[in-house]
């Protein structure tokens, strides 16, 4: 073999085991700090319909206020200083954060009289890291207990080639899942393309000004009766879903997610602007229980505009909030 073509291959080799390394120097580990908790939650605090005042809450409003579970974030492993949530994230547990390339620890604390799990969509794990399928060190972490996850954001949990800058996963729940979700434990994980972050510290998107997440169910309270069918927009109902604030001109990522059952077929539809979905240019973008789907807009119009679902029963329900645009 030709000796000059032996040293060349050999310094290739060198080049791609250093930037191997280089790679993996600027990789992050993300590491949060998350409670399971048993609350009090209530799909309407003002105790009114904010879309059409006159018609009330209907039958959906005998009883606004029930016992819920809810991964609540906090600062570090005290457990002493819950993490802020934005006031649009409603019963939606932390956002968790990552770039192609990091991985994710979570440090789960279970404070509920039930063993509960964190089961992710989309990111590389381990059968102990899994947190279902009654298998695995965290597959149900008992009250009182705490089992620390870790999940690699690998390729192929980030941005395909068609999607935007950063995508979104949900985690919930899933010793008994079915119950676990509709009593609340539910969360996202947008996942940012590697060299879109902001910064090593920030993994948002840098191409994007705010990111809003809505989470379209109906949560069963009552045994399928329809007063306690609640038709909410991150667990809330008839416009109570508050901070969706932006402005014209600023560019906005949507994060669309669904659980539940049957009845958990939605179209997301806002009032006075258009979403680029994948490259196609509409206002109402579909959803079905566990999708999963991101997309951008850029507020033209200035108002308090409506976001809802756009079958019929699920709108005179109250699956309804405003997004607002300042000029």
């Amino acid at each position: 073999m030709n000796m000059r073509y032996v040293i060349r291959i050999f310094i290739m080799t060198v080049f791609a085991i250093a930037a191997g390394f280089s790679s993996a120097a600027q990789a992050a580990v993300r590491e949060y700090w998350v409670a399971a908790e048993k609350t009090e939650w209530n799909y309407a605090p003002s105790g009114k319909n904010q879309i059409n005042q006159e018609d009330g809450l209907g039958v959906w409003g005998r009883k606004v206020v029930y016992t819920k579970y809810r991964y609540i974030g906090y600062t570090d492993g005290s457990w002493s200083t819950p993490l802020p949530q934005p006031e649009s994230m409603g019963i939606l547990g932390p956002q968790l954060q990552a770039v192609v390339g990091d991985t994710i620890k979570v440090n789960f604390l279970n404070k509920t009289d039930r063993p509960l799990s964190m089961h992710p969509h989309g990111v590389l794990y381990d059968k102990d890291n899994e947190g279902a399928d009654m298998d695995g060190a965290g597959a149900s972490v008992q009250p009182n207990e705490s089992f620390t996850y870790t999940w690699v954001v690998d390729e192929d949990a980030g941005p395909g080639p068609n999607d935007p800058s950063s995508i979104v996963w949900l985690y919930h729940s899933h010793v008994m899942a079915e119950e676990e979700i509709n009593l609340g434990l539910i969360g996202t994980l947008v996942v940012t393309r590697k060299g879109m972050e902001r910064s090593e510290a920030d993994p948002a998107p840098k191409d994007v000004d705010q990111e809003f997440t809505s989470l379209f169910m109906i949560f069963n309270e009552e045994n399928d009766k329809e007063k306690g069918l609640k038709h909410s927009i991150n667990g809330r109902f008839f416009g109570n879903l508050e901070g969706y604030e932006t402005q014209i001109g600023k560019r906005v990522r949507w994060h669309l997610v669904a659980l539940g059952n049957e009845v958990d077929n939605h179209t997301v539809h806002w009032h006075g602007q258009t979403v680029l979905d994948h490259g196609r240019r509409t206002d109402v973008v579909e959803v079905l229980p566990a999708s999963m789907t991101s997309v951008t807009m850029v507020p033209r119009s200035a108002g308090d505009w409506l976001l809802h679902c756009h079958v019929n029963d699920h709108m005179m329900a109250g699956m309804s909030t405003r997004w607002h645009v300042s000029p």
